[in-house]
């Protein structure tokens, strides 16, 4: 993947490094795992599984200062983010009218935000509440212990998955999902909605990766290649591959982000497509 001479957007808030996220109280581990797979695996929000966390393993500790340097990193992997959350914010301004950037927040261990506590453990996050996302970059090697691909496409797929999550924030699908799912008669009908929602995001990354080069006078591109590894990466977070990999049955009732055939399918339809318009995963809900 090409991202180098890209554009940088300065949209980045460096919290890395401020000390602040070290659990306390008997979190630890455990707890921290606890997190990761009520978030990973059956899809519950970052404040409400660190809630369970924390019954279940202590209370988590203060996560100190809130607000981090703005701008864009020195470092290759802050300047690597800066570079393509840039780049999807010139997409979506293109596709979408009215469209608005998120802020994007680096940080380490935990953090604070408007969804609660945020830990590394939940891996890459969007919390609507205050429309930021949240990126411990420690995650890039958990992703590859997880089976995912090591590859700047892989990476950049995840960030625009949450940025994805930023657009349906904007769009009111979100809203339309919570809404749907307080009426569903039951806690699999709910996750259906939960799905769609994430299979759009998928989609969405992938028409951001169809863009790229287009916005960027070709300083940001995606090859069919790197399409593969980003594809390798959706197959390992599937909710169907988590489920397996975590030693328990596959219970797809229990899917609230979609099995790695359906994040792979929708994350190659918006490529193919470049269109967000194909990515009504909602369609026969």
């Amino acid at each position: 993947m090409k991202w180098q001479g890209g554009r940088r957007g300065g949209g980045i808030e460096d919290r890395r490094g401020m000390g602040g996220g070290a659990a306390v109280g008997g979190v630890g581990i455990g707890g921290l795992v606890i997190a990761g797979i009520l978030y990973f695996v059956f899809g519950v929000d970052p404040q409400t599984s660190q809630q369970i966390a924390g019954q279940l393993g202590g209370q988590l500790g203060n996560a100190g200062q809130t607000e981090g340097r703005p701008g864009t990193p020195a470092d290759d992997a802050g300047l690597f983010v800066d570079v393509i959350g840039a780049n999807i914010n010139d997409v979506w301004t293109q596709k979408l009218q009215g469209y608005t950037p998120p802020v994007t927040v680096l940080y380490e261990q935990g953090t604070q935000t408007a969804c609660g506590m945020g830990q590394s453990a939940m891996g890459p996050f969007y919390c609507p509440a205050d429309q930021k996302v949240y990126l411990d970059l420690g995650f890039w090697r958990d992703l590859q212990n997880l089976g995912g691909s090591g590859a700047d496409f892989a990476k950049a797929y995840v960030i625009a998955h949450e940025y994805g999550h930023h657009v349906q924030r904007l769009t009111g699908a979100t809203d339309q999902v919570q809404r749907a799912q307080q009426n569903a008669r039951s806690r699999a009908d709910g996750n259906r909605y939960s799905v769609a929602l994430e299979l759009q995001a998928d989609c969405y990354a992938g028409v951001w990766a169809h863009n790229a080069a287009l916005v960027s006078g070709g300083e940001v591109s995606v090859t069919d290649t790197d399409l593969m590894e980003g594809m390798k990466t959706a197959a390992a977070i599937g909710d169907d591959a988590l489920q397996s990999r975590g030693g328990g049955r596959v219970s797809p009732e229990s899917f609230t982000h979609g099995s790695s055939e359906q994040r792979m399918q929708w994350l190659q339809r918006g490529y193919q497509s470049g269109d967000p318009n194909t990515c009504n995963t909602f369609a026969g809900l």
